[in-house]
């Protein structure tokens, strides 16, 4: 079922231009995550938006991986000239370019991606500003008192919502500093800390997403934020853009995950109504 005032929410969100026609009767059938309460509807307050913001990075054959590795090749099957069409097929690793965590990925039984209620998925955006730490240290991790410090100037984090990192890291996705490995391989940019997650679970938060290759910091070894945050039910989006085109707060995130059975992810055209 959707969560109380979902309905109502995401058709205002989503009225202009046409959109609402693409989503009625959507919602219906769909099941809110159970890992935790669903939000409070006096936190699903309507909203408007004047503009769209593409999060969403061109996904090209070269794009940067966490392994270091192509994982996309566009195997091309039809060309006009010959056959009257262009087809490409498409060899794609899940976790590429600006794409979801499903709960599945780092868990033995958790929702696919196909398994995201809607109203999951078309929630609250907060963006959490942390650029000139991660200028001065590219290992920095999101702690709690950053999140205790946002919250102290713009509210609450949304319950039912998502917490963006914004590192300026997408800045870099051209460069070799987006995975800015050292001599041993190691990574180094930033990422949530697994105490920011647990804080942010405490609040219901449902989404997190960040301007770099992964929710861990990439120097970490032990994929704590991962560990924490799938399990419990909740997704990721990593290698977000145009972060800085969005407000602290007041924006809606729209995450167009894939819908393939059994999938722990994929790459996702992200928006903010803003």
């Amino acid at each position: 079922m959707c969560v109380p005032g979902c309905q109502e929410t995401v058709a205002r969100r989503l009225s202009r231009r046409g959109l609402l026609k693409g989503l009625a009767g959507v919602t219906a059938g769909t099941a809110a995550f159970t890992a935790f309460p669903p939000p409070r509807a006096a936190r699903a307050a309507p909203a408007s938006f004047d503009r769209a913001v593409d999060l969403t990075h061109a996904l090209m054959e070269d794009f940067p991986t966490f392994f270091g590795k192509p994982q996309l090749e566009m195997e091309r099957t039809a060309e006009f000239s010959k056959d009257g069409f262009n087809m490409f097929t498409w060899h794609l690793a899940e976790h590429t370019g600006t794409h979801l965590d499903a709960p599945l990925h780092f868990s033995a039984d958790g929702a696919s991606a196909d398994e995201l209620a809607l109203d999951q998925l078309v929630v609250p955006l907060v963006v959490v500003d942390v650029k000139q730490q991660a200028a001065d240290d590219a290992d920095y991790q999101v702690l709690v008192e950053d999140l205790k410090a946002f919250e102290a100037a713009n509210g609450a984090l949304p319950e039912g919502g998502c917490v963006a990192m914004n590192s300026g890291w997408g800045a870099y996705v051209a460069e070799e500093k987006f995975r800015n490995a050292d001599a041993d391989g190691a990574m180094h940019f930033p990422g949530f800390s697994k105490e920011a997650c647990l804080y942010m679970m405490e609040k219901g938060v449902v989404g997190i997403a960040v301007d770099t290759l992964s929710l861990d910091p990439g120097a970490s070894k032990g994929f704590d934020v991962h560990y924490t945050w799938l399990p419990s039910g909740r997704w990721g989006i990593e290698c977000l853009a145009n972060l800085d085109e969005v407000p602290a707060t007041g924006a809606t995130i729209v995450v167009g995950a894939p819908k393939i059975r059994g999938a722990t992810g994929g790459p996702s055209r992200v928006l903010a109504l803003v």
